[in-house]
């Protein structure tokens, strides 16, 4: 559990903008640490970097603790905890991401089907809205779908949690939705 929180709880998007020059990355946008975040920094690769980052921080949580701990359910511990360590890391006063990324990397490392259904999902809904928070929610919500249709209602239920937290880390989003103040990706500032 402690690996997994620690792995987590590594905020890439604030290391790879203060390592870039370009300061802390909270005091911009959402004031989030994540991919679409630093996205607003103008720096594409760094975006796509913290991403990549976020996505292999969780798969790795999950990955280690298998290998460390074959034929038991410490991999699903390890992910709970890398996903709570991105979502509230202890090093910044426990406000981190919202999880999207990560929860992608532990999908890929527990069940690669469920995270294809995922990236696509989060795919077309970022094709059709244009909206970051509507995409990782809507992806977020299909894991646990992809899961129970899979047979896997353990998963399915473990995943739903994700995704619970994941629509509790947007609600500011979804306020901003409803209010019709929510920036589209790839939006002109105004």
């Amino acid at each position: 559990m402690l690996l997994g929180y620690g792995l987590g709880a590594i905020p890439f998007g604030l290391i790879l903008t203060r390592l870039a020059g370009l300061g802390d990355v909270r005091a911009i946008g959402s004031g989030n640490i994540g991919a679409t975040n630093v996205l607003r920094t103008g720096r594409k690769g760094l975006a796509a970097a913290t991403l990549v980052l976020d996505a292999a921080k969780g798969a790795a949580a999950v990955l280690i603790a298998r290998w460390l701990w074959p034929d038991t359910d410490l991999a699903r511990l390890a992910a709970i905890a890398a996903f709570l360590g991105h979502l509230y890391p202890v090093w910044l006063g426990f406000r981190g991401g919202k999880g999207v990324a990560t929860l992608l990397g532990i999908l890929a490392a527990l069940a690669w089907p469920v995270a294809l259904v995922f990236a696509a999902v989060w795919i077309a809904a970022l094709l059709i809205a244009r909206y970051s928070s509507v995409a990782g929610m809507a992806a977020a919500f299909s894991a646990p779908i992809a899961a129970a249709a899979r047979g896997g209602i353990g998963e399915a239920l473990l995943f739903l949690g994700f995704a619970l937290l994941v629509l509790w880390r947007h609600r500011a989003n979804l306020a901003r939705l409803f209010a019709g103040t929510e920036p589209k990706v790839g939006a002109a500032k105004g």
